[in-house]
């Protein structure tokens, strides 16, 4: 499967239980869909709930995936609430920093530097990974300001991580 790297790590944690080869790609649809043509991916799809069936297209489809979750709820004689109960709890914490007076590739060398001992990925942005939480840094494509996203196993440990990264990056603002 192909998710990108904003995406919960519930589609990671549940690919590797299933013995499941799982992706990370840029951010963005197309980002996603390039990478499940590039590795050959039954499934794939974007934080935002929009699954990709490659089946029916490599875009988000709504439609198909709430079919897929009647069929499953069908399938295994469960309720919404029993499937979601099934899935890790994690929880996401989401912040924005204004980029006026802040060089991007200097605030995202610093954060490196500063949660050193993190996997590091700068495929889109800067994101920094541990076994239990995640925190993605990047410029918005919509937007003059800086992303975070934060993601683990706790909203007090996701909200820190995004305060931590929010501050150092304000200090480092001109």
């Amino acid at each position: 499967i192909v998710f990108n790297m904003a995406s919960s790590s519930m589609s990671e944690r549940l690919a590797t239980a299933a013995g499941v080869a799982a992706y990370r790609s840029a951010v963005g649809e197309a980002n996603v869909a390039d990478m499940m043509v590039e590795v050959g991916a039954a499934y794939g799809g974007e934080g935002s709930g929009g699954p990709i069936d490659p089946r029916i297209g490599y875009v988000r489809d709504s439609f198909a995936g709430m079919a897929q979750v009647l069929a499953l709820m069908v399938e295994t004689r469960s309720t919404l609430a029993e499937l979601v109960d099934g899935l890790p709890a994690l929880a996401i914490h989401k912040g924005k920093v204004d980029l006026s007076g802040i060089d991007l590739g200097e605030c995202l060398e610093a954060l490196a530097i500063e949660f050193e001992g993190a996997e590091v990925d700068r495929r889109d942005g800067l994101r920094l990974s541990w076994p239990d939480r995640w925190l993605l840094v990047r410029g918005s494509n919509t937007e003059p300001i800086l992303r975070m996203i934060a993601e683990a196993d706790d909203p007090e440990s996701a909200r820190s991580l995004c305060q931590r990264a929010a501050k150092l990056i304000v200090s480092r603002s001109r």
